[in-house]
């Protein structure tokens, strides 16, 4: 099993869940750090110790960086991954609010190549939705589905195009699952050609304040 966790909760306020994910590294894709949507603005130190306990269990962390669909500047996205590695040692990159649209995709070409000059990887890149197929040659890991598992059991399709990309290429993230039903959406995914996932229970403003049911234990 295969699981992205973006776990948006400080150490300090949910303790339990970091130490159970870190207990539950190897079951990992990896971990998406987020101090302050972004690095922040100073080197949090429960972050630290969160961040190196992960890495001592074998998991790889990526710092979570906001593109903004492309709007804003390759100098602030790269800065913001350069303090992540310097602060909290990330291995890779978490690019969220990636547009979609092929006339970005030689701008995201770019910043990708940037990014993994600065010794990013992985590089996971999260437009929300199946962007234009060059996307899927920059990322490392591409997120294809971000949305509520009601518009997930009803609305999703998959473009001809993902058939020809091995399944470790994408990955669905999906909220508001119900919490018996979490280890189904981990094999609707890789029924849906992503072998990554990462199905929540939370719910908006913030379904990744809580940890996976799958990774816990409880869901399955």
């Amino acid at each position: 099993m295969s699981l992205l966790i973006p776990l948006y909760v400080h150490p300090a306020v949910d303790p339990d869940a970091w130490h159970r994910l870190i207990e539950a590294a190897d079951r990992t894709y990896a971990v998406v750090l987020n101090p302050a949507d972004g690095p922040g603005g100073a080197p949090d130190p429960a972050f630290v110790s969160a961040a190196g306990a992960l890495r001592g269990a074998g998991t790889r962390v990526l710092g979570y960086v906001d593109t903004d669909y492309g709007t804003r500047p390759a100098a602030d996205v790269t800065a913001d991954a350069a303090r992540h590695q310097e602060w909290y040692a990330t291995d890779g990159c978490f690019l969220d609010r990636v547009s979609a649209a092929g006339d970005a995709l030689p701008a995201y070409r770019k910043l990708v190549r940037a990014l993994r000059r600065q010794g990013a990887s992985p590089v996971v890149l999260n437009p929300g939705v199946h962007p234009a197929p060059g996307y899927a040659r920059i990322a490392d890991l591409l997120v294809t589905f971000e949305g509520p598992w009601s518009t997930y059991v009803s609305a999703f399709s998959r473009p001809d195009w993902t058939t020809r990309c091995t399944p470790n290429r994408f990955c669905h993230l999906v909220y508001g699952v119900p919490e018996a039903l979490t280890p189904l959406a981990v094999r609707t995914a890789h029924e849906r050609g992503a072998a990554v996932s990462g199905p929540v229970t939370g719910k908006l403003p913030n379904p990744w304040a809580r940890l996976t049911p799958v990774l816990s234990g409880a869901g399955r």
